[in-house]
């Protein structure tokens, strides 16, 4: 039997070299990664096996996406992972990281990156391709392509997790303090079709935040598969609090309309192209004024007439001035208020060529170009005073109002109108109870009509959405008014 050849030193030793194992322990990573270096991942290919280890795991009634993305530990913005499971926040997927060791003390595992929409398990750190998950992503992002927008007019109510049925674009927004001028206007621009459209398909990267908030409050409002049956404009109410320097806040409830004008010119200069946008092209008009100085009370003395070309956005329409006598009743118990009235028709007099004086200057209005939408603005409160209102009613029919004849503009004299949207201001005054003084209800003061679809209108205020007559539409104190060209 032949001998076996004995292992040279050398030659071993040059073997073991090569079997030799780094047990050296892996390096530690601080909150600001996202992962693990590449090099260090054993398992980041998803594998059949193990991919849905952990998906029974996850809670979508738990889950609300509409807050700002903010790790509930270190407050950081960046890199910010949801956990499927209890739906907090937290940075990071790494070890020594917020969301990696939540993995670990409360044994939640799967976890979505709110920027890629990735799915991860940890703490072991592989990735999750299962197509259960993608309701959850449209959740997070909803998407739309531009067959969706043309249909969304069609589509009706929906149901969340928990069965409720609530109505496709008709969506109740939580109230932050006293915001609920905020949110009507918000109710409103998403209810105005170009700018709704715009909003759905634009692409979100690299725009101004303004403009990527709404347009996300506004996609979630006009998803068919939401979770829940409400929004929490949070984000976008920051980013207008913040944007407008403390010009519109959340301990006082502001002019809604000043809002509005404030919002439709942000937006032109945010998304303005060659020195147009959606909203001039939406909304903007054009009228002609034509001012004349009297020197004299007889108006015998004028100077020649000065004619110019002005843009507009909206129209404003003034009341008549508030009886001085309003009550018909002497009883104090059964004592009701006489209300004036006044037709829509009647107020948009203002813009047909007709005489009005203010301050020694006579000035005509001649509206020359009707956009596609109108915005009517009826005056009812005082300048920066939202506590002296004119309760006067505006009555108006709400579709087929023929604002080309009423206002007599060439080219466009048959041009008709039907209202889309109907802001009115609800607000009640209390006594109070130390002075006698007039102090304003703690409710919400304004609420929205809006119609969906052909016929069917829906009163909003903030979480409640309800349905209502057209003919419920007038006996509320009209504030701002949106009408669709026919």
């Amino acid at each position: 039997m032949p001998r076996k050849r004995p292992v040279d030193d050398e030659t071993g030793s040059e073997a073991l070299k090569h079997l030799k194992i780094d047990d050296a322990s892996p390096p530690d990573y601080d909150l600001s990664d996202a992962s693990p270096p590449a090099s260090d991942l054993s398992d980041t290919e998803p594998t059949e096996h193990i991919s849905d280890a952990f998906l029974d795991t996850v809670c979508r009634s738990n889950l609300d996406f509409d807050f700002e993305e903010q790790c509930s530990v270190s407050l950081s913005t960046t890199n910010i992972y949801a956990c499927l499971v209890c739906g907090k926040y937290f940075q990071g997927r790494g070890q020594q990281t917020h969301a990696y060791f939540h993995s670990i003390n409360d044994n939640h595992h799967v976890f979505i990156n709110l920027k890629t929409q990735r799915v991860y398990v940890l703490p072991d750190n592989y990735e999750v391709m299962d197509k259960s998950l993608n309701d959850i992503k449209d959740v997070i992002q909803p998407t739309f392509t531009a067959h969706d927008v043309t249909r969304l007019d069609e589509t009706g109510h929906a149901h969340d997790l928990m069965g409720r049925p609530y109505v496709v674009g008709c969506v109740g927004l939580n109230r932050v303090k006293r915001t609920s001028y905020i949110n009507v206007i918000i109710q409103t621009l998403a209810h105005i079709r170009p700018i709704r459209n715009f909003l759905l398909t634009l692409n979100l990267d690299e725009r101004p935040p303004l403009v990527r908030k709404l347009a996300m409050v506004v996609r979630r409002m006009w998803h068919a598969r939401r979770f829940k049956a409400h929004i929490s404009p949070h984000e976008c109410v920051q980013e207008i609090v913040g944007l407008s320097k403390g010009r519109f806040g959340l301990d006082d409830e502001a002019d809604p309309f000043e809002l509005l004008v404030w919002m439709l010119n942000t937006m032109h200069g945010m998304v303005r192209k060659k020195k147009t946008s959606v909203v001039y092209e939406t909304l903007r008009g054009e009228m002609q004024v034509a001012t004349q100085k009297v020197r004299d009370a007889s108006h015998d003395m004028v100077d020649e007439t000065t004619v110019t070309t002005m843009p507009f956005l909206a129209l404003s329409l003034e009341l008549p001035p508030t009886p001085l006598f309003t009550h018909t009743s002497n009883d104090d118990e059964d004592e009701r208020a006489d209300i004036p009235q006044v037709a829509l028709t009647t107020l948009l007099q203002r813009y047909d060529g007709t005489t009005v004086e203010t301050n020694g200057l006579v000035r005509h209005y001649t509206v020359t170009n009707l956009p596609s939408y109108i915005v009517c603005h009826v005056k009812r409160f005082a300048k920066h005073n939202m506590r002296e209102k004119n309760p006067t009613v505006v009555n108006f029919p709400v579709c087929n109002v023929p604002f080309g004849e009423l206002l007599h503009v060439r080219g466009a004299h048959s041009a008709t109108y039907d209202l889309v949207v109907n802001v009115c201001h609800v607000g009640r005054q209390e006594k109070s109870a130390v002075d006698g003084a007039e102090l304003e209800s703690e409710e919400s003061p304004f609420v929205v009509y809006v119609r969906q679809g052909e016929s069917s209108w829906f009163r909003v205020h903030d979480l409640r959405v309800e349905p209502v007559m057209p003919q419920m539409l007038f006996l509320s104190d009209s504030y701002i008014q949106v009408w669709q060209r026919n």
